[in-house]
């Protein structure tokens, strides 16, 4: 009962909210006040707020048992030191394959497989007669000399 209560006094507030909005020729505003002011009531109305208060008191039980439960940070402690360790662990294993296996390998084989193989610098652009450096315009350089002397 005290829910029904609250739910419809929240969406008569919302309405007349709205009313004030319109009244002052914020329709827009008005429009959104109104869409919100009817959520209490369509909540009540459906039966969604046991369910919230359900999900309510399930996720606070949880955060309490997370915050307080020694046997949580337990688990939490053990999970970090058992990623640590299998980080640690595969990282000293390939360093030490990496190591034994250096010498194996020929030294004009190449790049080694766990590196990626260097690209090739892009070209450098050609100098013109005149002395300046191709820039990759071609004809536009020229249209543009051309102009320039004329003072355009």
């Amino acid at each position: 009962m005290l829910t029904a209560a609250i739910s419809f006094l929240l969406t008569a507030g919302g309405v007349a909210v709205a009313g004030l909005r319109a009244r002052q020729r914020r329709l827009r505003s008005a429009t959104r006040w109104f869409a919100v002011a009817l959520l209490p009531a369509g909540l009540y109305l459906t039966g969604l707020f046991p369910l919230a208060s359900t999900i309510g008191r399930a996720f606070a039980d949880w955060a309490t048992r997370l915050v307080f439960d020694p046997r949580v940070w337990t688990g939490v402690a053990l999970l970090g030191v058992s990623a640590a360790l299998l980080l640690a662990t595969t990282r000293w294993g390939a360093r030490r394959d990496a190591v034994e296996s250096a010498p194996e390998r020929p030294a004009a084989a190449g790049p080694a497989p766990d590196r990626p193989a260097v690209a090739p610098a892009p070209p450098k652009p050609k100098k013109r007669a005149g002395g300046k450096q191709d820039d990759g315009l071609g004809d536009f350089a020229d249209i543009e000399e051309i102009l320039r002397k004329r003072g355009i």
